[in-house]
Formats: structure tokens, sequence, C-alpha cells
């Protein structure tokens, strides 16, 4: 505009919004300043906008494409286990306890169609990733145990499904086991409006056994039925477009991200943008580990050549050259600093965060971003009203000696998730008595946590009275000083007992007993009618008619 800085500044402290020569305008702020100003604003167009009409610019040459589908269901009905007979390997055996910690994709060929599979985690924490899988997918398949049925996640799956809008079809599983009822499974998805075909529905249903392989085929030719009736269609020689399922930092190749194309031909040396991240693809890398030169529509591959971990469930858009490639990534990291924190008439930078609660500061490095994702998720659920958890740094990769560092000056628990430090951080740990905590199972991480966060609670305190005397007479007796000569009218009061004074009301002075007498003799405990003589430690100033109760006090530690 021309203007200088300080007049700006000015205006809009007129305005009461206080700002600095480098601070960040909301475009809505800073056009109503350049209207004001008497200048004529002019939008740019924002990188979102140019990516959604590269995303929308399609040709005609439509051909059809394999169907993605997604594997769903409560955990340890058989998911993996059905995926691993269908492109036969052996994936549980690899996860720890059995459970699926990151989303997988596999392409098999079956009856010279090609089927694009994701097998999502079933554990609960990993909703966003089966969230995200859902979106990406035209088919759902639903794997219910027989002898299990509809359990919370099933449901939680359904409706990811509806969400989606895609259809379902309905794998029972673990139908050779003797107590199996695939009529119950059925009449209980009844109930989320999933009506088999046998009871004048329409949703596909298979009785299989991922053990035996029972009907594993009608699975595979339900599937290519529905991907029929919804007849996939998409552009092969367009510039490709997809989605990131995953994404790691590999030691030796750098940041690796796992992506399904969705449109066009992938190919090796052709320049994208990812998120806010930009790259050149320097490698292709399909599910069977091989290298090859292109990636088809629908098929699911690792990409070398990303500036940095991506984001799982973040765009893949092919661009012309690299300088578009670079500008576009600037332009959405520069957007979503923005949207972060837009600095408006309306809101100020004067909101304070609320210090009522204790923080336990926590850093957790893990192998790939799903599961970075699924644990922060996870602990976002963690409430209570006295201690939160407040996470100060979740990335992926090997645990540095940056992150020990860091756990050092902010007094933050450092947490390993898949990952192990490196011989640097692991000697600076050592160095620091900072503990580094691994795990493998998320389940393990979230007891930790909560088990931590238990340690900054303050304890229950208990106070129980056990007796009450009432000071007939002060004494002096020589060796013990002041005496208080007592009765006690309740309970029993004992040697070690916490004392306090009350006069007339109020309490006026809380100790310890200092030492106990009856008839001249020093003893442990005077028990309810008895007389006796006490003295109180640091106190000497009672007085006739003053009230003594004898109090203990436990401490209870409080878990979440």
């Amino acid at each position: 505009m021309a203007e200088q800085s300080s007049n700006v500044i000015k205006f809009l402290f007129g305005m009461g919004v206080t700002v600095t020569i480098n601070q960040t305008l909301a475009a809505d702020t800073a056009e109503y300043l350049v209207k004001e100003f008497g200048h004529n604003p002019i939008r740019e167009e924002k990188a979102e906008e140019i990516i959604n009409k590269i995303k929308a610019s399609r040709a005609e040459n439509l051909k059809n494409r394999p169907p993605i589908v997604t594997v769903m269901g409560h955990v340890d009905h058989g998911k993996t286990s059905v995926l691993d007979v269908l492109r036969s390997a052996n994936v549980v055996s690899g996860e720890f306890g059995g459970i699926t910690q990151h989303i997988g994709a596999y392409q098999i060929d079956s009856q010279s169609n090609k089927l694009t599979f994701i097998d999502t985690p079933g554990h609960a924490a990993f909703t966003e990733m089966r969230s995200r899988g859902s979106k990406l997918t035209d088919i759902v398949v639903l794997v219910v145990a027989a002898d299990d049925g509809v359990k919370p996640q099933t449901v939680e799956s359904i409706k990811h499904a509806r969400a989606a809008n895609v259809p379902i079809v309905v794998a029972i599983n673990k139908c050779d086991l003797p107590e199996a009822d695939p009529q119950k499974v059925k009449n209980q998805l009844l109930e989320h409006e999933l009506i088999a075909e046998d009871l004048s529905g329409d949703t596909l249903m298979v009785e299989i056994s991922a053990k035996t392989k029972l009907n594993l085929d009608k699975l595979v030719e339900a599937i290519i039925l529905q991907a029929e009736i919804l007849d996939l269609k998409t552009d092969f020689q367009s510039k490709a477009t997809g989605i990131v399922l995953e994404s790691k930092i590999d030691v030796g190749r750098g940041p690796v991200a796992t992506i399904i194309v969705t449109a066009g031909t992938l190919k090796k040396g052709d320049f994208f943008v990812s998120g806010l991240r930009w790259g050149k693809v320097r490698a292709i890398i399909n599910d069977k580990g091989q290298n090859v030169d292109e990636a088809l529509p629908s098929t699911p591959v690792e990409i070398l050549g990303i500036n940095g971990a991506a984001k799982a469930g973040d765009d893949f858009i092919v661009l012309d050259n690299e300088k578009e490639a670079k500008i576009l990534s600037q332009n959405r990291a520069q957007e979503n600093k923005e949207s972060k924190n837009p600095l408006t008439f309306a809101t100020q930078d004067s909101a304070f965060s609320d210090k009522s609660a204790e923080e336990l500061n926590l850093i957790i490095k893990s192998d790939v971003h799903g599961s970075s994702e699924a644990i922060k998720n996870a602990i976002s659920q963690i409430k209570h009203a006295e201690v939160k958890p407040k996470i100060i740094l979740s990335d992926i990769g090997m645990v540095t000696e940056t992150d020990v560092t860091l756990a050092k000056a902010s007094n933050a628990v450092l947490i390993a998730f898949n990952v192990k430090p490196s011989k640097e951080a692991k000697k600076l740990a050592e160095m620091e008595k900072i503990k580094i905590s691994s795990y493998n199972i998320i389940y393990e991480v979230l007891d930790y946590i909560k088990s931590k966060m238990s340690g900054l609670l303050t304890p229950d305190i208990q106070e129980n009275v056990t007796g009450t005397a009432q000071i007939l007479e002060i004494f002096k007796v020589s060796g013990a000083g002041k005496v208080a000569g007592s009765k006690v009218t309740e309970g029993e009061i004992s040697s070690n007992s916490e004392l306090r004074i009350i006069r007339d009301g109020n309490i006026i002075f809380t100790g310890k007993v200092g030492t106990l007498f009856r008839e001249k003799n020093q003893v442990k405990q005077v028990s309810n009618g008895q007389e006796c003589g006490i003295t109180i430690k640091d106190y000497v100033d009672f007085q006739k008619n003053d009230t003594l109760e004898a109090f203990n006090v436990t401490s209870k530690e409080r878990s979440i």
C-alpha cells in the first residue's frame, strides 16, 4: 500500500488490536485495513484452490480401475488373518501382541481381477486410522467373528463406512469353531440396518474361516460383484493424485510415504506436493518390495524423495515441475500457519491457558505417523480435573540427543514407541538420568502415562480423631516443665498422637504430644475416663478448660 508501518500499527491500535511489524493478519482483517486506507484489495488464489482445480481437471479417457477395499472390524476378529490367506503371507505373527499397529495396503490378483486391500487396525485407539481408511475406500469388508458377534468397534466401523457412503460386504469369520453362530451375527447386524440376502436384504454376507480357508473364494467373488455394480472408472493418462496412508523416517532411506494412487499414473521422477511437504519421486516400491517405474490407479506403493514426514491422510498431487511443487508447498505452509493463529479484531493474544491443573509433559517418538497420531488421540481421551497430559513433542524416528535434552529441560516423560534411541541419546540419557520408556503396544503406553499422572495427584489425606481430653489443672514439674493435668473424656490419647488445642471453639495450636504421664510414670497411652499429665511439644501456653483433641493422619495414593 506504500504506507508507513507505524501508521498501520497506529490505526490497528486505535481499533483495539495490538500488533508488531512482523505479525500476520487474518485475510478479512487485512482486506478491511486496505479498504480503510483507500486502496483496492485483491485476494490471491489460495494453494488449496489451485490444488482443487488440479484434482477436478480430469480427461474423458476413463477406464476401469481395481476396487480399493478396506477391511474393518473389532480387535481379534481375524481381519489380518483373512488378508494373510488372500495374499499368502503372515503378518499377524510379526505384530506385537497380535494386534495390527499400522495400516497395511496390499494388492492381490484374483480371476484376472486386481483388488487393493487396506488392513486397518482394530484397537479402539486407532479410530482415526480406521476413519481414514474408510474415506479412501470403495468397498468395506466388515469382519465379524461368528463366536463373538457384534462388538463396539464393529459398530464403530459400520458408522465410518456409512459416513464415507460406501457399500459393506460382511465376512462372518471363524465359522469352523464349534461355538460359531453365524445366524446370531446376522440377527445382531439387523439392529444396524445390515440385512443379509437370505433375510430379504441387500447386504452381501459370506460365512468364512481364515484358518481352514472356507468360502474365501466366495468372499472375493462378492467383492468383485460389488465392484462391478459400482463401475469404478478413472483417467489413467493424467498426472497422478493419491492419498498418503502412512509415513515414516527410515534409517538409510530417509522419509518414506506409503500412498495409494487414486487417479492417473505415478512415474519415477515426478514432482509432487503432499500436505505441507513436496519432493521428487526417487523410487517407487510396490507392496511386494520390488522397485517399479510407475504405479497405476488403485495401486499401493512406497515413495522415496519427499522432503520430510508426510501426515497420514494427506493428499498427494503430481505437478509439472519443481518450482510449482515448492511454491505450492510453501503457500500451504503459510496458510496453515495463518489459520492456526490469525490476528483479527475479535481475537487477541490475551487468552491465558488454564494453569489450575497440573501438567505431565510428554515427548513421544514413534516409528510411523499413524502410530503417533493414534497415541495422541488416545492420550487426549485421558481426562482428569487435577492433572492433564501435555504433549510437547510428537514425532517419528529414533530418539535423538535433542529429545533427551528437551526432556530434561521440560521435565518431560520420554516415550519411544516401536523405535530405539541412538547410541548418543542413550549415553546422554544415562548421564542426565533421563528414563527412555520403550513400548510396542499402545495399551502399555497409556497405562504408563496414567501411572505417571497418578503420581502428580495430591494424596487423599484422611484425619481420624482418636480421643479428647479436658485440661483440669496446670502443673510445673521439674525436668518436664509445664504439664496439663487432664482427664480423657472420649477415646484414647497415645504418646505419638497429633494434638490440637481448642479454646472457646477455636483451634489455637496444632502439634504433637511431648510426654504422657500417669501417676508420675511415663505411659504410651491413656484411655477414656482416666486422668493424666500431658506436655505438648513447642507449646506451654495452654490454660484450664482447654480441650485437647488427639488425631492421626493417613495419606492414600490416588490413581487415574
